[in-house]
């Protein structure tokens, strides 16, 4: 049979947000003129047949034939009523249709439509969705439970029409439009039953979950309710006892109120504070809030304060106990101390120690509160990202804390003792805030003297702290904030000085923390330099007391072994007990090819050895750079090619290079800085005449395209990383020779130093024969 047999002429009527099924009713509520039109027309036929279709969107208006679903259901209208110009109708689903073309649209629409049926399958896999379906309506039914689940067909028998329980539980779960639609136009019983097993699942879990919040929130207020009976109940029993009263915690306040003293600026707020608190009642989620605002400001140091120990000789003493050299910076203590005797209204200095690791930055200012005689505390400022962090949060907030500063104030118990913030060069900043801005009133003395927390919300006077910070680069620290502080430069020790300091603080300590004796354990002075050149190689001490240590845990085994021989460790001893040598005294490098040249750079850990290679490419760019390098750094390297190929003949260099690669090792570190200009020269320099440069020689100082070599700045921790490496001969700029001051004056004698002002003094130092008499 054709479909034109089959098909007949509807009126159409486009609904919206709702799909009508087969063998359900729907009353509905019709407003658009043409839905009105078409339903008129429906009841003047005496057919009562209508073509409902489900619109694709709401918005569509007019409607064009793509605006309506594919598959409608012919509906029969069983009841019109009027009111005004809207009719309300309920229509009863017979059949599914689809549309086979439209024949009329105006005034409404009309469409010739041809039957749709469904399949019905049979089969284990139509059984097995057939029984999944009846026990996911089941578990929808135990979770839910609407009003009107007991007259719902919960069971079909499977001889019977599944449809009849697909299609109401469709609507009674609300799905969306394109959900029924879906199921409206399901080809079979097997396709529609998938569909609703997973409409059933997902509505399923959304109802465990709401069970679940709903059981929590109903045992939350259970738990809440018995609370609030049992504090009745030990109020009552606390109040028949003469305990825990609520007035008695007030009074114990307006007690510690009464004997602290306050500024006279401060008692007045804080008088009206506890006068408002006494009448919080304690049940009130304020009461702990204000409560806990009133202690604070009751154990901080208001007046407190330690007398500063200003005898000069007992603070070179204990400085000197603590610490080896360091002169400059006690110097600096001692000066302080000096002006602080003569003045004791003088201003506490805001003193920054900047300088690698391990150099004893932190326990310098344990030492100089000992000192002082100061109570001291710390914290670390490395990784905060978070103003309020140091000023505190409003009260207003769960879990306010007042700031870090004003914790570490109320810890000391004085107003005036020694804080040191660490790795001050460290501090992040988000959305939240700038913490370094908020250390800008904190460190300057002008301004902390009525410091705001926000916690507090109280003026309190940090004049009177000692705050010391530190920092291994000042690169990264705001330049506002850098200015408040005194630079303190702590550099690198070399060998002889830690020998110092490992037999004077490291050595005993590690010894007493493994519980030896002086008797039981003997490190000879050739092991102890063998365990700094052989085994480290760091501007600090951290990692020499770290290889100390594990000597002294080697020999605690053999003494808690029974062996109660003392122990002398040799320098043949120490491969057994630290394992292989980390580093070696000799060159890392033996052979030096063309093109390579060893240079010197400051970092955050101290100077280091650095070497720059170049060779040449048969074809290429002419200069490719690689090495992580920074952008100050790629600058250098093109005026130093530049300067080498325009002064080739007076060089005395043949120039017949086209392509060069230069490469700084090690490629994942990155670097920057224009300091490596006479060593990038240098190795393209003794590329392109093919002479090696000298191996015992390293260089450092900026150059400039006329051939000068600039001053640079971190000299002596670049003299120390190269008397580390066991290069005694060094190429410097002129204008740095005032930096060598500062240098040990072991080093100094042991080292050869060439001072030049332009390039090609310092190519002639570096490459021997470079410059013949000719080409001077």
């Amino acid at each position: 049979m054709s479909i034109e047999t089959q098909s007949y002429t509807l009126p159409v009527l486009p609904i919206t947000n709702s799909v009508i099924y087969p063998g359900l009713a729907m009353p509905m509520t019709i407003h658009r003129t043409s839905s009105v039109k078409s339903l008129e027309a429906v009841f003047e036929s005496g057919n009562k047949m209508i073509a409902v279709f489900a619109q694709r969107s709401e918005a569509a208006d007019p409607l064009q034939p793509k605006d309506l679903f594919e598959v409608g259901t012919a509906a029969n209208v069983q009841l019109i009523s009027r009111f005004g110009s809207s009719l309300q109708v309920i229509l009863h689903g017979v059949e599914r249709i689809e549309i086979v073309n439209f024949i009329q649209f105006h005034p409404f629409l009309k469409a010739q439509v041809s039957p749709r049926p469904i399949s019905i399958t049979h089969g284990i896999e139509t059984e097995a969705l057939h029984r999944e379906t009846l026990e996911l309506v089941k578990r929808y039914f135990d979770l839910s439970r609407p009003e009107d689940s007991f007259s719902f067909p919960r069971s079909i028998p499977y001889e019977e029409d599944i449809m009849k329980l697909v299609f109401p539980m469709s609507k009674l779960m609300s799905l969306s439009v394109e959900n029924e639609q879906q199921l409206l136009a399901a080809p079979s019983d097997k396709d529609a039953m998938k569909l609703l097993n997973g409409f059933l699942n997902h509505e399923i879990q959304i109802l465990e979950v709401r069970q679940k919040i709903s059981e929590q929130t109903k045992d939350k207020l259970n738990q809440e309710h018995r609370k609030y009976i049992l504090r009745e109940q030990i109020k009552t029993l606390q109040h028949e006892l003469g305990e825990g009263d609520p007035e008695i915690g007030a009074q114990e306040l307006r007690r510690k109120f009464e004997e602290t003293p306050l500024p006279e600026e401060i008692k007045n707020d804080v008088e009206k504070e506890l006068a408002r608190f006494e009448q919080i009642p304690q049940a009130s989620p304020e009461y702990q809030v204000a409560q806990s605002h009133l202690e604070l400001i009751l154990a901080l140091p208001w007046e407190e304060s330690t007398t500063d120990n200003l005898d000069l000789a007992n603070a070179r003493q204990v400085l000197d106990e603590d610490h080896y050299d360091l002169r400059e910076v006690k110097e600096r203590i001692i000066e302080q101390l000096a002006v602080m005797k003569l003045n004791p209204e003088a201003k506490a200095p805001i003193l920054c120690f900047a300088g690698p690791p391990g150099v004893g930055k932190t326990s310098l200012g344990q030492s100089i509160a000992r000192a002082l005689g100061r109570k001291f505390d710390r914290f670390s400022l490395g990784g905060m990202h978070d103003e309020a962090e140091l000023r505190g949060h409003r009260r207003t907030y769960i879990g306010a804390m007042p700031g870090r500063v004003l914790q570490a104030v109320r810890r000391a118990g004085v107003k005036n003792p020694l804080i040191m913030l660490d790795e001050i060069d460290k501090l992040g900043h988000d959305f939240r805030g700038d913490p370094a801005a908020a250390l800008m009133e904190i460190l300057d003395p002008a301004q902390n003297n009525s410091f705001h927390d926000n916690y507090l919300d109280l003026p309190f006077d940090l004049s009177k702290v000692f705050f010391i910070t530190t920092a291994n680069s000042i690169d990264t620290i705001p330049k506002p904030l850098l200015d408040r502080m005194e630079l303190l430069y702590l550099s690198g020790y070399s060998d002889l000085e830690k020998m110092e300091i490992a037999r004077r603080y490291l050595l005993p300590r590690q010894r007493t923390e493994a519980g030896l004796s002086q008797e039981q354990i003997g490190i000879p002075d050739d092991t102890l330099n063998s365990v700094i050149r052989r085994y480290t190689r760091e501007a600090g001490v951290r990692e020499l007391e770290r290889m100390l240590g594990r000597l002294a845990r080697k020999v605690a085994v053999s003494f808690a072994e029974g062996k109660n021989k003392p122990y002398k460790i040799q320098v043949g001893d120490l491969r057994e007990l630290l394992g292989p040598e980390r580093f070696f005294v000799e060159r890392l490098r033996k052979d030096f090819p063309s093109g390579v040249a060893t240079g010197l750079a400051w970092t955050e850990a101290g100077g280091d050895v650095l070497y720059i290679e170049a060779i040449a490419l048969p074809e290429g760019d002419p200069l490719t750079m690689t090495g992580h390098l920074g952008e100050v750094m790629k600058e250098s390297a093109m005026a130093s090619n530049s300067y080498v190929i325009a002064h080739c003949h007076n060089l005395g260099i043949s120039k017949e290079v086209s392509a060069v690669h230069l490469h700084v090792p090690a490629g994942a570190t990155p670097k920057d800085g224009p300091s490596a200009g006479v060593t990038m020269a240098t190795a393209l320099a003794s590329l392109y005449s093919n002479h090696p440069v000298r191996r015992d020689t390293a260089m450092t100082g900026e150059i400039t395209l006329s051939g000068l070599v600039l001053p640079v700045g971190g000299v002596k921790e670049k003299m120390l990383a190269a008397h580390r490496a066991g290069l005694r001969r060094v190429i410097l700029p002129n204008e740095n020779k005032k930096d060598l001051e500062d240098l040990p004056a072991e080093v100094r004698s042991e080292m050869e130093f060439i001072f030049v002002d332009r390039i090609e003094e310092a190519l002639e130092a570096a490459i021997p024969n470079l410059l013949s008499e000719n080409n001077r």
